[in-house]
């Protein structure tokens, strides 16, 4: 059975990030449509998707069914791909990760109004209010715990769930904003930063060129740069001619590469089918498997 998950802009839309982490993290192929937020667009998907208003906003098949809701999506996942362990083994680290996820479907009103998920910009100066700051303890007396009770580094334990899908966008509020964390918190961070998946949705945002200026606030602020993210390859553009590219195909799509398309990535050029799949590896060429199985020479 297909799937069609429709999305927000990447660098913006948290919630957006949620549903694909969903599919990404746990290997389950799906058409992704990139719909801009705030355009008509998005306008004119809503309407054809009613009574749909949101992303992410998954259609089953042509048009078989629809979810738009995150925590529907992941229970949705569940049934149909039992084996792709979006929730923990065990009752006691089940029960928890879905409590902890319906909190933060529910809840934490004030971290997700001002303190919007932005991964373009690292604040210096931001103030929390008393709300924002009581969620944001909230947040982290919940994941210290968690941590504890299933041993990390993620909140169900040693894998990757739903949950911390759930709580991926916070970890990048947390960073952005220069909230102060624990020690737990931090690994936690670091932990969520280091993901393969959570890795590919962030070079995505950093390819992405559209620039929402409603989400910035009037505060110092450096790029994403800073952030608690693996060192990448070194990587940059490149200029030049297509029989420069050790590849003649792009390592994602299989399609002819083309020539305003190149990247010189850890001391290589490489070719992709269009400048947006060049900039995702260039942000971050270790985060995509496809492309590293052509950096890397045959044993």
């Amino acid at each position: 059975m297909s799937y069609t998950l429709y999305l927000g802009d990447p660098a913006y839309s948290s919630w957006s990030m949620r549903g694909w982490l969903l599919f990404d993290a746990f290997d389950i192929p799906v058409r992704t449509v990139w719909v801009p937020m705030y355009s008509d667009a998005f306008t004119a998907m809503q309407e054809r998707h009613a009574p749909a208003r949101t992303v992410p906003n998954l259609e089953i098949g042509d048009g078989e069914a629809r979810v738009w809701e995150s925590l529907a999506i992941a229970e949705t996942l569940t049934e149909r791909h039992p084996e792709a362990g979006h929730w923990p083994e065990g009752t006691p680290a089940r029960a928890a990760a879905r409590s902890l996820a319906g909190e933060m479907h529910a809840s934490f009103r004030a971290l997700r109004d001002r303190p919007s998920m932005n991964l373009r910009r690292r604040y210096t100066g931001f103030a929390p209010t008393e709300a924002e700051a009581a969620d944001a303890a909230r947040v982290q007396a919940l994941w210290a715990w968690a941590l504890t009770q299933f041993g990390g580094p993620y909140l169900g334990g040693a894998d990757f769930g739903a949950v911390d899908a759930m709580y991926a966008p916070v970890a990048t509020r947390f960073v952005t904003y220069g909230f102060p964390l624990d020690a737990a918190a931090q690994d936690y961070v670091a932990a969520v930063y280091a993901h393969p998946s959570f890795r590919r949705w962030h070079a995505m945002a950093d390819a992405d060129p559209r620039v929402l200026d409603r989400y910035d606030l009037d505060l110092p602020s450096a790029g994403p740069t800073g952030a608690p993210r693996p060192a990448p390859l070194a990587a940059e553009r490149y200029t030049g001619s297509v029989a420069d590219a050790a590849n003649a195909a792009c390592p994602y799509s299989g399609k002819p590469v083309r020539e305003d398309s190149l990247a010189r990535i850890d001391g290589r050029v490489v070719g992709f089918c269009n400048p947006g799949c060049r900039d995702k590896s260039v942000a971050d060429a270790a985060a995509w498997p496809a492309l590293m199985a052509l950096l890397t020479p045959e044993a």
